[in-house]
């Protein structure tokens, strides 16, 4: 009787978990055909940080401490509207424990950025990109992948790890991308 209670409680303790790791919308489609699906591991970023960089660059240099702050990069790409809707639903369901930087909503597109706080106010512990409606402003500029054309409708991207802002907010700045300003003001 008494190992029964024992493992009914760690029973209820585990369930959470199990029900997170089947809720992964990566995990969920990464081998479906109708998704393109990439996953850098904790091992290449290691490998990564690994690399010596004999470069007075500086900005190669910033590069270098912000890949070896990533443990995780997960992208999920989609024209399935039936898997991009879940994805969507996915998102959401984040929304509780991230919080969301940035909203644009162009044409019928809509691109979101979430956070979910790190050690400090300067570090995030993830980062989730989430693009929804890429059909409607592609305007049939079919994508190549794999051999298939593919006219793209949801993107979703994860980077985890201890990502520093002020990093980011640089690289963003040098290369012009689009939510420098806001990753700025979240300093």
């Amino acid at each position: 009787m008494k190992n029964s209670i024992i493992l009914f409680a760690l029973a209820v303790i585990l369930m959470p978990l199990t029900a997170l790791a089947q809720n992964d919308i990566f995990s969920r489609y990464s081998d479906d055909s109708n998704v393109t699906y990439v996953s850098i591991k904790p091992k290449m970023f290691q490998m990564l940080a690994k690399m010596d960089i004999n470069s007075d660059d500086a900005e190669a240099k910033e590069f270098m401490q912000m890949v070896n702050s990533i443990t995780s990069f997960k992208t999920l790409a989609t024209d399935d509207k039936a898997i991009a809707a879940d994805v969507s639903k996915w998102v959401k369901s984040r929304s509780n424990v991230l919080e969301e930087l940035m909203e644009v909503k162009d044409n019928g597109m809509i691109v979101k950025f979430f956070v979910k706080e790190g050690k400090d106010e300067d570090h995030v512990a993830e980062l989730l990109m989430f693009v929804n409606g890429l059909d409607a402003v592609m305007n049939d500029a079919d994508i190549n992948i794999n051999g298939k054309k593919r006219s793209l409708q949801t993107v979703v991207v994860s980077f985890t790890g201890d990502i520093n802002l002020n990093q980011i907010s640089k690289l963003t700045k040098k290369f012009d991308l689009p939510g420098s300003d806001e990753l700025e003001k979240k300093k």
